[in-house]
């Protein structure tokens, strides 16, 4: 496996694995990697000839008073996985390699990337809209993978991929959760376990609102205020319905929707969601049922 620090030889190895006909998938990644992570890279491992991971923490993505200088960063591992689950080539290029001194150029994606994480977070789509357009210029995959978490986020990038003529697949795959409940997510080391308990209540809120679509419920207020019951006294950054394709607010659900929320628990930030479609549901192909068939079929 290669490591590669550099963008020009990251495009130079890509277009080699392309003139040998051969597809180059890219798990995009800060490092810190998790078992949500191990689904991207199992995923991108099956699909795809050659495999890359990138890892770099974005600074572009981080205010100034946000964790960028505390983030974990656990290199060796990451790379000890990565070559567990086959990649051929990680990219992590130094942030001094990504913006130059002068850097001047960033990426703004309008419409999805408002409302949600923005309102608190204004600068951080245009760094992630930034970072993902340069790491797709350095290494040219047909295919990215992203977890739904982070699902506006995905979101933003599909619409940059199409709006841009970028000729890139953007495969979002379902959030894996730890045993109890708890969306992954590498900020989770930040908890205590006081705070874990706590945070607990993001998951367990999203599945009293599940329960309540799937029994019929169409209206949001309603739906959101059962979320917010079950969130209890956590600092509350956002509890969100909206459409799932342009995350316009919605107020009675009739198309599929995101259900998205933000919460602080402790000084941790932590996002979480689920997703729902109501003909799907009335079909019986609702969110229960398709877990339920993904977890019968082979993940790849």
């Amino acid at each position: 496996m290669k490591i590669i620090d550099a963008p020009e030889a990251m495009r130079a190895w890509s277009l080699d694995e392309r003139r040998q006909g051969r597809t180059v998938g890219l798990v995009p990644t800060m490092g810190a990697l998790h078992e949500g992570h191990a689904s991207l890279l199992r995923a991108c491992a099956g699909q795809n000839d050659a495999k890359v991971l990138s890892i770099f923490v974005n600074p572009a993505q981080f205010a100034p008073n946000e964790d960028y200088g505390a983030y974990p960063r656990t290199f060796e591992a990451d790379v000890r996985l990565a070559e567990e689950m086959g990649m051929d080539a990680i990219y992590a290029p130094a942030a001094k390699t990504m913006y130059a001194e002068d850097h001047s150029t960033y990426l703004e994606v309008g419409g999805v990337s408002e409302g949600l994480c923005s309102a608190t977070r204004p600068h951080f789509f245009r760094g992630v809209a930034t970072v993902v357009a340069k790491l797709f210029n350095a290494v040219l995959p047909h295919r990215a993978y992203f977890g739904q978490k982070d699902a506006q986020q995905c979101a933003v990038i599909r619409r940059m991929a199409r709006d841009l003529d970028m000729g890139v697949e953007i495969v979002e795959l379902p959030i894996v959760r730890d045993s109890d409940g708890l969306a992954l997510s590498s900020r989770n080391a930040y908890l205590d376990p006081g705070e874990r308990a706590r945070a607990l209540g993001l998951s367990r809120s999203l599945r009293a609102a599940q329960a309540l679509l799937e029994s019929g419920e169409r209206n949001a207020e309603t739906i959101a205020k059962k979320v917010r019951e079950g969130l209890g006294e956590a600092d509350i950054d956002y509890i969100a319905l909206v459409d799932a394709e342009t995350m316009t607010p919605v107020v009675r659900i009739k198309a599929p929707i995101l259900l998205a929320l933000a919460v602080h628990v402790g000084k941790t930030r932590l996002i979480d969601n689920l997703k729902f479609a109501p003909h799907e549901a009335a079909n019986g192909n609702g969110p229960e049922n398709k877990q339920r068939n993904e977890a019968k079929a082979p993940c790849c």
